[in-house]
Parts: structure tokens; sequence; C-alpha cells
């Protein structure tokens, strides 16, 4: 026999599926940091545009031969500067793919979660009417003889959920004492639920 879930119980198993969803996420977080950091490692240490001007510059009387060596020198410096570029540019198109299949992936995944958390809790509440219609259609001095053995917590779930007649007829059928102490639990119950 299932036993009903307090609310405090529904929010802590709320809560720990929470926790878990928010650990998936940040795990997918961190491993598509962990995949860009490449890409961003591969980036050229900037240049003194000045100093690079002044390799270039001919000085007067500057043999034709030198120049065009020093300017054959520099576009192979730039073609190699523009292969570098490409390369991280790949690379970040690469990290980037990955990290929107992992945010699919993710999301597909809380999607999943969801809708099991919604099935459970269905489920759940199902078991619990359907447990509490049986109570219901008891004979109340039946009724009375089992509720006598449940936690007056217990016992005080499956009593809110009935008919008041029902609820009245089992409770009436209890020991004082094990009256008083479902009563004071189903009195108690939104206590410090919050006015405003």
């Amino acid at each position: 026999m299932s036993r009903p879930l307090p609310a405090a119980g529904k929010r802590a198993r709320l809560g720990t599926l929470s926790l878990v969803a928010t650990f998936l996420i940040g795990s997918a977080l961190i491993r598509a940091g962990l995949g860009i950091g490449p890409a961003i490692s591969a980036e050229p240490e900037p240049r003194d545009a000045g100093a690079e001007a002044a390799e270039t510059v001919p000085r007067a009387g500057a043999d034709p031969g030198s120049l065009l060596a020093r300017l054959q020198e520099r576009e192979r410096k730039l073609a190699e500067r523009e292969r570098r570029i490409e390369d991280r540019s790949r690379a970040l198109e690469q990290a980037d793919a990955a990290l929107r299949q992992k945010l699919v992936a993710l999301e597909s995944a809380e999607e999943r979660l969801r809708a099991t958390i919604a099935m459970a809790e269905g489920a759940s509440e199902d078991d619990i009417s359907g447990l509490t219609a049986v109570y219901e259609r008891m004979k109340p001095r039946e009724s009375a003889a089992l509720f006598e053995t449940m936690t007056p917590e217990f016992a005080a779930g499956f009593l809110s959920r009935m008919r008041p007649e029902a609820a009245a007829a089992i409770l009436s059928g209890l020991s004082p004492e094990a009256a008083y102490a479902v009563s004071v639990v189903l009195a108690g119950r939104n206590a410090n639920v919050p006015t405003q």
C-alpha cells in the first residue's frame, strides 16, 4: 500500500529533480566551455604595427632584390597569419556547432525529464485518489480499524481527501486518542501558510 506524500515530500522531490536538471545543464555548459578553449588559445599574439611597417619601408638607394625579398617575406607572413586566422575560425565554427548540438540534446533531455515528472505525479495522484475512494466505500467501522493502525499524518492525508460525511464516519470510529491525533494534524496542515 502506498502512502500519500505530504506537500513537503512533493516539494522535496521536485527540488531534487530540479537540482539534477541544474547539474545536467551546468555539466553541458562546462563541457561546451572546454571545447571552445583550444580555439581561443590559438589566437595569434598582437604585433606592433609600427615595427611591421618599419620592416617593409625601403631605405633610399636600397637594392631592388632585397626589397623584393622583403616583400615576399611579408607576403609569406601574411599568408601564414591568414591561415592561422582561418584555422581559428574553423575551430570556432566547430566549437559553436558542438555547443548547439549539446544545447539541443540538453533541451530534449529537459523536456523528457518534465514529461517523466508529470507522468509520475499524475500516476501518484491517481493511486492516492483510487485508494481514498476505496476507503470511502468501505464500512466506516472497517475503515476506522484500518486507520487506527496508521500514523496520524498518514491517516490525515486520506481523511482530508474524503467527502466530509465519509471522513466523519471513520473519525468517529477511531479511539479518542487516535481521533485527537489525526484532528491535530488536520487542523495544523495550513497553519504555516502565508496569508499575504
